[in-house]
Parts: C-alpha cells; sequence; structure tokens
C-alpha cells in the first residue's frame, strides 16, 4: 500500500512519519497543493489525502485520479467546500474528512477570542502604547459570569465551547436544527436564531458550510443583536456577510468581533504575502481596527489536533483500501 500526502506542512512531518512507521506503510510526502498540474504525481498511489482551502475544482483532477486507480480524497479537514462534491460522485472518487479531530483546540479559541474582546485587551495595549495606563470607563468590562453567551450550532465543537463557558459561570443559550442530547444542565435551547441573537451578549458560530448555512448571519438578521454584543466565528467564512457585520461595528451597535474565519480567507489563510494582495478585501481594514481580533484560522493549530487531523485521514485511506468501506465519507 502507497499513499501520496499533499501539501504537507512542516508541523504536519512528525505526525505523517509516525503514522506510517507505525502502521507499517508508505507514505510519501508532496509539500505541493493537489491541482490539475499536480494530479498526475500521484500515478502508482492507492490514495491520496491533502489539507488546502484553495479550492479542488478542476474536473480534471478528479478525471485523472479515476486514470490512475485512486478512489479517495481524504481530505486532513473537517470542512469539505474546497471540493467539488458533484464532479468527484461523477468519477466515483469518494471524499473524506476528519470530522473530530480536537473539539477543545476550537472551543478554547472561542473563549481566548471571548475574553480578550470582553475584557477590552486590544483598546487597554492601544493607549499603554500611547503611554496612558490610566483606568477609564471606556475600557470597562463585563464579567463572563454575567453574560449570556449564544451557541449557534451545538455538535461537538459548539458543544464543547458550550461547557467551557458553562463552567465561566456564563449561562449558555443555543440554537440548532438538531438538538444535542447531552445538553441538559450545560445550555438551553431557544425556539428561533432571532432569539438567540437578541438575547446573547456573545454569540459564537459552530456551523459546516452549506446552502442552507451560507450567509446565515446577514443585514437583516444582525440587527436583532443586542446593542454591545460581541460576535465570534471559528466555523467557516461564509456563515457570515462580512460587509453586514463590518457596518454593525462602524456603527457601534456591534461591541466587538473575533473572527478567525473568512470568506477571502484563501487570499492569505496559511502564506506569507504581501499586503497588497489585500487592498482590495476587508482583511485590511479588519486587520487595523481594535475592535477585531482577527486570527486567520488558527483555532485549530494545536499539537494534538493537528496529529489526530493527520492520523485520522491516513486511517480513512487504510480503511477504504483495506476494507473497501468509506469511513467519514462526504459523498
Amino acid at each position: 500500500m502507497k499513499i501520496l500526502a499533499y501539501h504537507v506542512q512542516e508541523y504536519e512531518e512528525d505526525a505523517v512519519r509516525n503514522w506510517a512507521k507505525n502502521n507499517d506503510i508508505c507514505v510519501d510526502i508532496e509539500y505541493g497543493l493537489l491541482t490539475a498540474d499536480s494530479v498526475d504525481k500521484a500515478k502508482g498511489y492507492d490514495g491520496v489525502t491533502t489539507q488546502q482551502v484553495i479550492e479542488v475544482k478542476d474536473e480534471d483532477i478528479y478525471r485523472k485520479l479515476k486514470e490512475n486507480g485512486v478512489k479517495q480524497i481524504s481530505s486532513r479537514t473537517a470542512g469539505v467546500d474546497m471540493f467539488d462534491l458533484d464532479l468527484a460522485k461523477k468519477y466515483g472518487i469518494s471524499i473524506t474528512n476528519v470530522p473530530q479531530y480536537s473539539p477543545n483546540a476550537i472551543a478554547e479559541f472561542v473563549v481566548t477570542h471571548t475574553m480578550m474582546l470582553l475584557r477590552n485587551i486590544n483598546q487597554i495595549k492601544a493607549a499603554q502604547a500611547t503611554g496612558n495606563f490610566k483606568w477609564e470607563k471606556k475600557v470597562i468590562a463585563k464579567e463572563i459570569r454575567n453574560c449570556v453567551v449564544g451557541i449557534i450550532g451545538t455538535g461537538r465543537i459548539g458543544f464543547t465551547a458550550a461547557k467551557l463557558f458553562n463552567g465561566l459561570g456564563a449561562k449558555v443559550i443555543g440554537y440548532d436544527v438538531y438538538k444535542n442530547p447531552e445538553a441538559e444542565g450545560v445550555l438551553e435551547y431557544v425556539p428561533d436564531l432571532e432569539t438567540l441573537l437578541s438575547e446573547s451578549d456573545v454569540v459564537s458560530l459552530h456551523l459546516p458550510l452549506t446552502k442552507d448555512t451560507y450567509h446565515l448571519i446577514d443585514k437583516d438578521n444582525i440587527k436583532f443583536m443586542k446593542d454591545g454584543a460581541i460576535f465570534i466565528n471559528t466555523g467557516r467564512g461564509a456563515l457570515v456577510d462580512t460587509e453586514a457585520l463590518l457596518a454593525e461595528l462602524d456603527s457601534g451597535h456591534i461591541k466587538a468581533a473575533g473572527l478567525d474565519v473568512l470568506e477571502c480567507e484563501t487570499l492569505y489563510v496559511n502564506q506569507e504575502i504581501d499586503k497588497e494582495k489585500l487592498e482590495d478585501s476587508p482583511v485590511t481594514n479588519l486587520m487595523t481596527r481594535d475592535d477585531v481580533n482577527l486570527t486567520g484560522h488558527f483555532a485549530f493549530f494545536t499539537e494534538t489536533a493537528v496529529d489526530n487531523l493527520v492520523s485520522t485521514s491516513l486511517d480513512n485511506i487504510k480503511t477504504h483500501i483495506e476494507t473497501g468501506e468509506v469511513v467519514n465519507g462526504m459523498n
């Protein structure tokens, strides 16, 4: 059995090599992306894995994988919106993901964003940079135990975040089409999205990106949010209409936002770039604001999460090749 791992990052190399050694399977490392130009490198391999936000939607990729006998792309991610699932199905290519790698990694990052914004850390640092160390009314903060935290999407990650906030003394409410059976004692469900937005001091998004969730938060419903509320998104960028969010921040209706994901994140995520590349995007604005924490898709980035992403994605391939069973399949 031979596996080709595309777009392997330095921080993934040890996990890839450890898995290969522990499973006595050849896993070759390819540092480049999976593209129409690089797909022929998979010739002679039984399976491929990749981790990228760059789209994999060129039909040639799926056609050539089929020609080369590769029947699966195992993504080292939870989200799969970078793939064309219809094309994959057309050519008999299974797309698999890692639905659970470390809910705590994301949930802890949500709490980090929330506490930094709630306690006005950016404003305090900006004032201190000018020599102002005074206790001023504009930076006095609420305590989290006096806040209502609204969790939109109460699956593994959202529910873990809810437990952390609950442990800090916050009242936690949730909205989800599918209710978590473990919710009792951790969060209270509300009947609709508008209720959650209107009752929450902190709103945190934890949903996959689908046709139904695209711009779930838009210019019409974002107005339901409380004056002075904090908005957190560690889910997918396109869950939110960025322009609508910016308008509410500019008006002062929303106090602050913690954004680990953006619709346009393919411009900059996991890259070192010239800032001029971002001039026509909202990124430059967001990076310079005291009321925004922009972190560039780092919520998942812990040692535990990376190891789990690599090992589970490779396990998905091993199981498929040995048994024909598709584990964690998305199409």
